[in-house]
């Protein structure tokens, strides 16, 4: 809740209790094909969310829409619109418990819920959401990924208890419910705009694609320009099928013809060329806003020493396997030749993309971090140091959490420079900050990366492949710096001794035949995934990894945007040390105010959750259940 505090600071000014900014409305269509439309915005200071739905419903169809974990229908939290069978339109709240059932919530939830528009070509209702009721089955929102889930289907009903919703149809996407609430400066009048976007590509009807396309930039981009704002254009029809987009620029010299490639990010006849088309120059993902840069900096884009070749790249999710359908969608990048002060980049933190670090199989939840050191920013940063304006979480299939922690020189911990507990890897977008971050020289920034492996048989490596693992914080700042790579691995000597550990002590073959020389002949490296999969995981051998990574010390990529370390020697650095830890204010304090229920009701509400437990008084974490939607709303 320690950022939340601080948005809600920024949304109201440094000097107080002044006026409200008008707050920035934001919109997502959930289902074209029921015209299900979400629209949204957030109040920082009464910390609520003001939501409006629209769709195209039968007059006596039903409706529910809310949040859950994960996506999935099962414990899910709703606002449903529904109509008893007196004809009488309702907004209640519930909860699905886990056979899909639904148990319907006296209490008032869905804030302020109100009916606007009941008629066969669109219905719209609406209603405010606190970011915490403080209620134990209540979703609780934050700045990271919020799960969208609706369900609908025929009425009228009888009642809301005890309704099977898995019966009917579901649906789910993710945004960014509480997003930063920042003032785009105003393009400048000599703004042009380049829309790099797919050819009429025809959707396969698989559930996942992934399809790549090479593009040419013009030639007025022979001379240096800025990009001061990207944003998604997605083919109208088609908002359900695209999911997330993102443009790679190609690093290769500046002479060098990259094959114009459409198809199949993964095809094996795709050129090898296109391989060096991967640094990201833009992302997007479905529900995300515009991307604009600050007015003190721009990406820069073109030039002399600039290859003229990008790489968009399209995902399209297909659960329901649409035939017939095509996509020219893309990105369009705004960009000016009036260069503003500072030139914008991209530093890499996290984990080396590399097989020294693991992740056992069946864990419910495994951590690894990787480390930005004190001693590399120190290095690799200038006096003033950086200002960081966006962040972009990236793991792979198996990332469930993501956060990146910042710590002063003096070991005094601040609030996370980015944090995401519901991540997902199908939602990887750039998200601006709140306010600008300033990283100076000596500060530690340390990401952590929690996994999920219950459904992998075996260990999952780091490394590229989309079967392998990666923990990565792109971080936005200004002005460029040298310092492109701020990334760590466990030590290699100690690895080396782990394995000889597992191999004396735990009787793992990490040292027989295939294992015994830790070189690998053709490549003259340590060949750390066979050492790994030689051994039989259990729970304790994986809490050993654990603690192991926990306590190591580090090998350092301290990396200049050529490619060279910075000098020094970078391994065995100590990890770095948070002497003032951040300390998190209780979100759900015990206020006589906050009791909107009376003790027989909050008494029954525990027992439903199988807490039954004598109780003389209200205690912490049942306090604030005073809301939920008007249930008997008359329509």
């Amino acid at each position: 809740m320690a950022l939340l505090r601080l948005l809600l600071f920024l949304a109201l000014g440094c000097t107080g209790l002044g006026a409200r900014r008008r707050p920035t409305t934001h919109h997502i269509t959930l289902e074209p094909q029921q015209n299900l439309q979400m629209r949204w915005t957030v109040d920082y200071r009464d910390e609520e969310v003001a939501i409006e739905v629209g769709a195209s419903l039968s007059p006596t169809q039903w409706l529910g829409l809310g949040f859950s974990e994960r996506g999935e229908l099962a414990g899910a939290d709703l606002c449903v619109l529904w109509v008893d069978w007196k004809r009488r339109v309702r907004l209640q709240h519930g909860w699905v418990d886990g056979q899909g059932r639904l148990t319907a919530d006296p209490d008032t939830v869905c804030r302020s819920a109100q009916l606007l528009t009941r008629r066969p070509e669109a219905t719209v209702f609406r209603f405010r959401r606190r970011f915490n009721t403080c209620r134990p089955r209540d979703y609780v929102l934050d700045t990271g990924t919020t799960h969208i889930v609706w369900v609908s289907g025929p009425g009228p009903l009888l009642r809301l208890e005890n309704l099977q919703l898995s019966h009917f149809a579901v649906g789910m996407a993710r945004v960014q419910l509480l997003r930063a609430e920042v003032q785009p400066p105003a393009p400048p009048p000599d703004a042009a705009r380049l829309e790099l976007r797919s050819r009429r590509v025809a959707v396969p009807d698989q559930e996942t694609t992934y399809w790549c396309t090479v593009h040419r930039l013009p030639a007025a981009l022979a001379r240096k320009h800025h990009i001061i704002q990207y944003e998604a254009v997605v083919d109208a029809g088609n908002e359900d099928l695209v999911h997330h987009m993102e443009v790679f620029h190609c690093e290769a010299p500046v002479a060098q013809r990259i094959p114009r490639y459409e198809g199949p990010c993964h095809a094996p006849d795709r050129p090898p060329a296109v391989d060096q088309c991967k640094r990201v120059l833009a992302a997007w993902a479905m529900g995300a806003d515009p991307l604009v840069y600050p007015e003190e900096a721009g990406l820069p884009i073109g030039g002399p020493d600039f290859n003229p070749y990008v790489m968009l790249e399209v995902h399209y999710n297909n659960p329901n396997l649409k035939r017939g359908h095509r996509d020219s969608s893309g990105v369009r990048l705004t960009y000016t030749e009036r260069l503003r002060p500072h030139d914008a980049s991209v530093m890499e933190l996290g984990l080396e993309y590399t097989d020294k670090m693991a992740i056992p199989p069946g864990m419910a939840s495994f951590e690894l971090s990787g480390y930005c050191v004190p001693e590399c920013t120190a290095v690799g940063l200038l006096q003033a140091g950086i200002r960081v304006f966006a962040s972009q979480l990236h793991t792979h299939l198996t990332g469930v959490a993501v956060r990146t922690e910042h710590v002063r020189a003096d070991g005094t911990q601040l609030p996370d420079l980015n944090r995401d507990e519901h991540y997902s890897t199908h939602y990887q977008e750039i998200r601006l900050l709140p306010q600008h971050r300033a990283v100076m020289p000596g500060d530690a920034l340390i990401t952590t990366c929690r996994y999920q492996t219950l459904e992998r048989p075996n260990i999952t490596l780091g490394g590229f492949s989309i079967t392998d693992e990666m923990c990565v914080n792109y971080i936005h700042y200004f002005p460029k710096v040298n310092l492109e790579v701020c990334k760590s691995s466990v030590d290699s000597d100690t690895l080396r001794n782990y394995f000889r550990f597992m191999n004396r002590w735990e009787g793992q073959p990490t040292e027989n035949e295939q294992n015994k020389s830790d070189e690998s002949p053709e490549e003259h490296i340590p060949d750390w995934g066979n050492k790994y999969k030689s051994i039989r995981w259990n729970k304790i051998r994986s809490l050993g990894l654990q603690q192991l990574y926990a306590t190591a010390p580090l090998s350092m990529q301290c990396n200049q945007s050529n490619g060279d370390r910075f000098a020094g020697y970078w391994e065995r650095v100590p990890l770095p040390t948070v002497r003032l830890p951040l300390l998190e204010e209780e979100p759900c304090p015990a206020r006589p105010t906050d009791l909107g229920q009376s003790d027989s009701t909050a008494e029954r509400l525990l027992e439903e959750e199988g807490r039954h437990r004598k109780r003389a008084a209200p205690e912490e974490g049942d306090h604030g259940a005073h809301g939920c939607c008007h249930h008997g709303h008359e329509g």
